[in-house]
């Protein structure tokens, strides 16, 4: 009996040890993403907050183009095409950035990706995204972001059918 149960705990043990281990996301990049310039339902409707925590190993500051690109499981997209302003140093390393950036209303938002265009490069720590409609959601980085790419997380399930199944989707991810 005893050897049976000590079994079955060293069974769930693995078990949970590799699920843990599966289930870490980190970004990737989406040669296939593209901004939907059709997607003008409510455009401009909703404010959304932005924050950008900038690591302390990226470079000192970048002048690189920074874009990103969020939205939900149903297609809503927002797009704040150039966040970066060198003459104000923004994205300069162990800082945080915070924008005001407007699109149309979204569902629960389950997807972000960033965009670089430059040489000097950039090391993000942290996306946080609050919305009036929608709970506040981070994507963790910890990686440059690639020049000329879309590069970033997509947790949005195609079965999705409510708000709920989006984050229990998400949750079961992470």
């Amino acid at each position: 009996m005893m050897r049976a149960a000590c079994f079955v705990l060293l069974c769930a043990l693995i078990s949970t040890s590799s699920q843990a281990r599966s289930s870490i996301k980190t970004p990737l990049p989406n040669p296939d993403f593209k901004i939907d310039s059709a997607n003008h339902q409510n455009e401009g409707t909703c404010s959304f907050t932005v924050r950008l925590v900038t690591s302390c190993s990226s470079v000192s500051y970048t002048r690189d183009q920074i874009s990103i690109s969020f939205g939900d499981a149903y297609g809503n997209q927002v797009y704040a095409p150039r966040l970066d302003d060198p003459s104000t140093r923004t994205f300069e390393r162990c800082s945080a950035d915070t924008f005001e950036v407007y699109g149309p209303c979204t569902n629960q938002i389950c997807y972000v990706y960033l965009y670089r265009s430059g040489y000097d490069g950039w090391l993000p720590e942290r996306v946080e995204v609050y919305g009036y409609n929608t709970k506040a959601v981070s994507f963790d980085y910890n990686d440059w972001i690639p020049a000329e790419m879309w590069y970033g997380f997509d947790y949005c399930s195609p079965y999705a059918v409510d708000d709920d199944v989006v984050h229990s989707s998400k949750a079961a991810m992470k």
